[in-house]
């Protein structure tokens, strides 16, 4: 019996929601933090992580994203840029956490599909075109032995530029994990 293949008009899956986080978290952390349990030496609070919070996300949503950030090197990601999209391959050696890792994806394919953006606070703006122009990109998803296996394509060269650009920042956060978020969230505001 093979294993199924989920396709969607769009997804964003890990990629999204964890570039969600990546704009978003350092955005909190700059507007203040006041009376939070600061821990890390960039002042995070990894405890209550008030910037995976969004106006439109439930709060499994924003539980999943802190336990990817809490455990992010548990994860391996690797990403190959297609000419016109991308292929990534997305997995963890830990069960339960590759089952969060796995309901991430499956949300924000669904998100995207939908066009209900989380708008978690850290969300990375580069996710604004993926979903207003999802009806123009074309998901496959494949559940394998190695990961998740996700390719994404569109014939929209914009498209296909913020699929780069969103790949390589949901990697920066797999392998530094809030570290990449203060860095991406700096480069923005310069």
């Amino acid at each position: 019996m093979t294993k199924p293949v989920y396709k969607s008009k769009l997804f964003i899956g890990f990629i999204a929601a964890s570039c969600l986080l990546a704009g978003g978290f350092a955005f909190a952390q700059m507007k203040g933090g006041h009376g939070q349990h600061m821990h890390g030496a960039n002042g995070h609070d990894m405890v209550n992580m008030p910037g995976l919070q969004g106006r439109n996300a439930t709060q499994e949503e924003s539980e999943e994203l802190a336990i990817m950030f809490r455990r992010f090197g548990e994860i391996t990601r690797t990403v190959e840029n297609l000419p016109n999209g991308i292929r990534t391959v997305t997995f963890s050696a830990d069960e339960e956490l590759m089952n969060v890792v796995t309901s991430h994806v499956i949300g924000m394919i669904d998100r995207v599909d939908m066009g209900e953006s989380p708008e978690i606070i850290i969300q990375s703006p580069t996710l604004d075109i993926l979903f207003e122009r999802r009806a123009s990109i074309v998901t496959e998803m494949d559940p394998t032995a190695e990961g998740i296996v996700v390719v994404q394509t569109s014939d929209d060269p914009e498209v296909v530029d913020a699929l780069h650009i969103h790949a390589g920042e949901v990697s920066a956060m797999v392998e530094r994990g809030m570290e990449a978020v203060h860095e991406m969230m700096a480069a923005r505001n310069h």
